[in-house]
């Protein structure tokens, strides 16, 4: 999992349930009509905008992007030259027993060892590695949504309150609760948008753009082992894709190794 996101949720939600806790008695801040009007109100109103299908697509993106860890990249590069330096050897069929612990390197290898054409095996994986970047896309922007419409929802659920408040003023001791109770939903949107559904948005854009580079860095990989290239031709070509410190730190393991 990715721990700066469990770290930074654990902080926020801590520091905001602490607040509460310190502050008087927490049921107070739990309210059945305010949850529904912005829990109910954000999921039919995100509905509006997308399908059902793609809402729910949209929460197994999230997940993933948080619990799936990705090939870091020095460890795809290390990969990549066992795999090259084993087809110089044996062949492409020597590569059908590696396990790289990666399901779209593994597909890669699967085509090559099946004998499809470099052009085919390239135009795939690229094809793959788009539809992931779109899922993700559509996924970010239905975190996105859900961020714009729950603080919105909570302000209405304030505004549903308020009338309710006005409407019976007869009795002064009942204001206070009631303003209380309007409030809640503000805080109920709020919380939504700024503790779940913008970072979350914000870390699935990034976790996407971390996956197309590392899909990046396979396809290349898969490319330059087909066309049997030197194992040092395809570690340069792939250190590109690491910054310039990363790369000198590679380069003196790698001459620590030769030595």
């Amino acid at each position: 999992m990715d721990l700066a996101t469990l770290i930074g949720f654990l902080a926020a939600a801590g520091i905001i349930l602490s607040a509460i806790v310190l502050g008087g008695d927490p049921l107070m801040f739990f309210n059945v009509p305010s949850l529904l009007v912005v829990g109910g109100g954000t999921i039919g109103a995100v509905l509006m905008q997308f399908s059902i299908g793609q809402f729910l697509g949209a929460m197994k993106v999230g997940m993933k992007a948080l619990f799936n860890k990705l090939t870091s990249p020095k460890d795809l590069i290390e990969i990549t030259i066992d795999l090259a330096n084993t087809a110089r050897k044996g062949g492409l069929l020597a590569l059908e027993e590696k396990d790289t612990g990666n399901d779209f390197f593994q597909m890669g290898i699967q085509m090559m060892v099946d004998g499809h054409e470099p052009d085919v095996v390239r135009q795939t994986m690229v094809s793959d590695m788009n539809l992931t970047v779109e899922r993700h896309d559509l996924g970010q922007k239905i975190f996105k949504s859900i961020a714009d419409v729950a603080p919105a929802m909570g302000m209405i659920g304030t505004l549903i309150g308020l009338v309710q408040m006005l409407a019976n003023m007869e009795d002064p001791k009942t204001i206070g609760p009631a303003m209380a109770v309007a409030l809640l939903t503000t805080l109920y949107g709020a919380a939504i948008a700024n503790v779940f559904a913008s970072p979350l948005a914000e870390k699935l854009g990034l976790r996407s753009a971390e996956e197309k580079m590392i899909k990046s860095m396979i396809i290349d990989s898969i490319s330059g082992i087909q066309e049997g290239r030197n194992p040092r031709v395809i570690e340069g070509m792939l250190m590109t894709y690491l910054p310039v410190s990363d790369r000198n730190i590679a380069d003196d393991d790698a001459g620590a190794e030769a030595a």
